[in-house]
This record gives C-alpha cells, sequence and structure tokens, in this order.
C-alpha cells in the first residue's frame, strides 16, 4: 500500500492551488535511527476545493498538515503554494505566506490562550498584519466572530474557559478567517467534540467555505465525517497514500483492501460495506521500521511476496478520478470496469495467488 510516483496529480488543470509532491518528513530518534513520519506523499488541491485526508491515528496525517505550513519543515520534497516552493523560502519570506494559510487544531481549548478574552485572540492576527486603521480591524473581528455564530460584545469579555467546545472552535474558525486566507488546514477540528455540535461544526465550515471561496485540507480518522465535507479524498496509511481519487467514487467502489476494511467500519445501518467479512486485525507497524514493499502487507488479506518485494506504484481506476497503490486492488469490483490497467494484470492470476492465506 506504500503508493509512489506521482501519476495522479492533476498537471492539466490550471487552477491547481497546492501541490504536495514528494514530501517527506522524518525525525530523528536516539542516535542512528529515524521515524518515518511521512514518506514521498503527493497531491494537489484545486482553488475552492476541499480535500479530505483519512487514516488511522499516527498515519502522519498531522505530521503532512503541519509540515505543508513549515512546521516542522519538511526533510524533502516541495510545497508549492501559487508556484511557489514554500520549502525554499526564507524564514521572513514563509512569515508573508503565513496569512494566506491558516490553521484550525484539533483540540480547541488548548489551541487558544486562556488568559486573553475571545476578541483579542480573534484580533490577534489581525494586529500583527493588518494595515487598516483599528477600528476597521476592529469591525473586522466582529464580523468574523458574528459570522461563526458568537456574540461579539460578550467577546469582548469573555475567555475561552467559559465557552463550551464547541464554541472554542467556532472561535478558532473566526480566528483563521480573519487575516482572509485561501487555504484552511482543518486537523481533525470535530474529533474532541460531541456527535451532536460535530455536525453544526460540520455545516458552518461548509458555509464559510461558500461564503469567502476557501480552499479546505480536512483531516480526520472518521471516514463518515470525510465523506460529508470532501470533494476529493486521499487515505493514508504509515505515512503514505494508498488510494486518492473522487470522493464519490471511492465510497462507492474502494479500489484498496485499507480503504474497504476502514469503509466496513462505518457504523451506518445503510453501509453496503458492512458485508466485508475480512477485519482489519493486527497493530499500524513501528514507523522507526515500517515494511519493505507495500506497507500494508503484514496487515493485508490479499498479501503475497510481490508485496514484500515491490512498492505499489500509483495506477489509475478507469476513466474516472479514482487512483490506487496496490499490486492486487478489489478485483471484483474493478472487474468490469473500462480501460482499467489491472484487468491485464490480474485476468490471467490464480484467486490462491492473491488471497493470503491461501483460501480454503
Amino acid at each position: 500500500m506504500a503508493g509512489s510516483g506521482n501519476n495522479h496529480l492533476r498537471s492539466e488543470f490550471d487552477d491547481i492551488l497546492l501541490t504536495i509532491e514528494n514530501l517527506v518528513v522524518e525525525f530523528p530518534s536516539g542516535r542512528k535511527n529515524k521515524v518515518h513520519a511521512v514518506s514521498d506523499v503527493s497531491f494537489d488541491i484545486r482553488k475552492g476545493e476541499t480535500l479530505g485526508i483519512v487514516g488511522e491515528s499516527g498515519c502522519g496525517k498531522s505530521t503532512t498538515a503541519k509540515a505543508i505550513v513549515q512546521l516542522p519543515k519538511p526533510t524533502s520534497g516541495k510545497v508549492e503554494y501559487e508556484g511557489t516552493d514554500l520549502t525554499a523560502l526564507s524564514k521572513e519570506g514563509m512569515r508573508l505566506k503565513r496569512p494566506s494559510i491558516q490553521m484550525i487544531f484539533q483540540d480547541p481549548i488548548s489551541s487558544l490562550n486562556p488568559r486573553r478574552t475571545v476578541f483579542n485572540i480573534v484580533n490577534e492576527g489581525t494586529r500583527v498584519w493588518s494595515t487598516e486603521h483599528s477600528r476597521q480591524q476592529e469591525l473586522k473581528v466582529e464580523e468574523m466572530i458574528q459570522a461563526v455564530g458568537l456574540d461579539p460584545k460578550e467577546a469582548r469579555n469573555r475567555r475561552p474557559h467559559e465557552y463550551s467546545g464547541g464554541q472554542c472552535q467556532r472561535i478558532s474558525v473566526a480566528r483563521a478567517l480573519v487575516l482572509d486566507p485561501q487555504v484552511i488546514i482543518c486537523d481533525e477540528p470535530v474529533s474532541s467534540l460531541d456527535v451532536s455540535v460535530q455536525a453544526r461544526i460540520l455545516n458552518m465550515l461548509q458555509d464559510m467555505k461558500d461564503e469567502y471561496g476557501l480552499t479546505l485540507l480536512f483531516i480526520s480518522h472518521d471516514l463518515s465525517v470525510v465523506k460529508n465535507v470532501s470533494d476529493r479524498v486521499a487515505v493514508m496509511y504509515l505515512g503514505k497514500i494508498c488510494e486518492i481519487g473522487d470522493g464519490d467514487v471511492i465510497y462507492e467502489n474502494p479500489a484498496h483492501p485499507y480503504t474497504r476494511l476502514l469503509l466496513a467500519a462505518i457504523p451506518d445501518p445503510d453501509n453496503k460495506h458492512s458485508q466485508i467479512s475480512d477485519v482489519l486485525e493486527g497493530e499500524l507497524p513501528s514507523p522507526l521500521n515500517p515494511p519493505s514493499g507495500c506497507r500494508f502487507r503484514t496487515r493485508c488479506p490479499r498479501a503475497t511476496e510481490k508485496c514484500e518485494a515491490e512498492e505499489p506504484v500509483f495506477q489509475q481506476v478507469g476513466d474516472a478520478d479514482h487512483w490506487v497503490a496496490c499490486h492486487f486492488p478489489h478485483i471484483d469490483d474493478l472487474a468490469d470496469t473500462p480501460n482499467s490497467e489491472f484487468n491485464e494484470s490480474v485476468k490471467d492470476t490464480n484467486a490462491d495467488e492473491i488471497l493470503w492465506p491461501p483460501a480454503d
């Protein structure tokens, strides 16, 4: 599942706002070891689009998000925003780009300064960056606070601990919006909230996207959440993307074994994938020593010796915006897919060579 290659990057579009190419993030561990947090990740996002990145905890989703804004700076690879490689910018050059790319963090309460009033928290960005008169700045802050459904007058005197978790996340959204960014990176923005609150925050994010023409990178471990907010979906496992493409296409016809198992785990009575009998077993391997070849092979019901020896590359599924990195994608659903390169690669393969362990 360790997908390599950049075949899935959409060079045919002229409205690509953000392109991540061969991104690598490694952290030292002891004298000789390295944590391979993100390995050769590539994707792009068009202006006005929402890309959802989904995967288990520890797969590198949040590290990818932070590396985009150079926190931390990637070990290697490119992060191109409007044609400018952010990894090549000086510290001052990157500072000038920061208003255009904002983040909403996972824990809304700990991401807000408890000593400041909510109004001052939202206003901090305008005080640093805005060239407008102070009264104009205040009007802008009031507009953003009201846009997320909070009272600007109360925000002048109240601090974060006086608001609920959902309200604090609204404050985080207002803080991100006040600088008029083009891109907002949402790092698990609803994972710490009650289910009833999650829906309201997601609806608000969609409204903000439509009203202000935003481009979103939405990160979550919850496939059902990503499904509702994303135009395209990328599935990550152990630092790599294994499947990417149109969200509806992937949910209707998942090609990668890992994606299928994640979809089968969604607790939805109408979930057609719940009949999948395979179960995702075992623990996520250590990023200190990831498996050779396909990184998913140690937990994959279809793994063979080829998966151990060769890393799969991205190939297109039919004519759709659907790309998968797997030697043996789910051929039951893909058998009738027109022009699929996989039909040729698996048509003469014996089922016992695909299934592991072999069928009885």
